[in-house]
């Protein structure tokens, strides 16, 4: 995983031919590097992996079951956060995630969160949310946006951050 410097973004697309621009390709900033353009990316995985990605139901399927259906309006309302390549370039794009890293979980994960919280066959939303209720984990950001500016797949961090914050303050 690397970072592409966005203020060349445009010279590079027209320098593809040879015309003399160079394209300044960095690792991923605020990461410790492996070697090269690899970054270590264990202590992101398992902030990843702390939110456990996965649908989660009380009972399970029942005998002969081979899905879990949901209506195209509750599909639709995933859209914008399934897409998220894990990439990290949001949560390193945060100044949050630069100086809380081992205790914010950063703009990909929390929207990964929330994409679990809004899936409507998911049975533990509000044990999903207790678990994001934290000085910390949650409540770093500070809606700079930055997540939103760098990302590949033009996708909204802030806003699904800002959704879990609205769920919370409901409750």
């Amino acid at each position: 995983l690397c970072y592409i410097d966005p203020k060349d973004e445009e010279g590079s697309k027209s320098s593809s031919g040879g015309g003399g621009d160079v394209m300044k390709i960095y690792p991923l900033p605020h990461m410790y590097v492996i070697k090269d353009l690899v970054p270590d990316m264990g202590n992101f995985y398992e902030q990843y992996r702390s939110i456990e990605p996965w649908l989660q139901t009380k009972d399970g399927k029942t005998e002969g079951q081979a899905e879990f259906l949901q209506t195209r309006e509750d599909r639709a309302k995933l859209d914008g956060m399934y897409e998220c390549i894990l990439c990290a370039c949001c949560s390193t794009a945060c100044p949050s995630y630069w100086w809380n890293a081992d205790k914010y979980l950063g703009p990909a994960v929390l929207m990964q969160a929330y994409r679990w919280i809004e899936d409507s066959r998911d049975e533990f939303q509000d044990r999903r949310l207790a678990e994001l209720d934290d000085a910390f984990k949650l409540y770093r950001c500070h809606t700079i946006m930055n997540c939103t500016k760098v990302c590949p797949k033009h996708l909204n961090p802030g806003k699904a951050i800002a959704h879990i914050k609205k769920k919370l303050a409901e409750k």
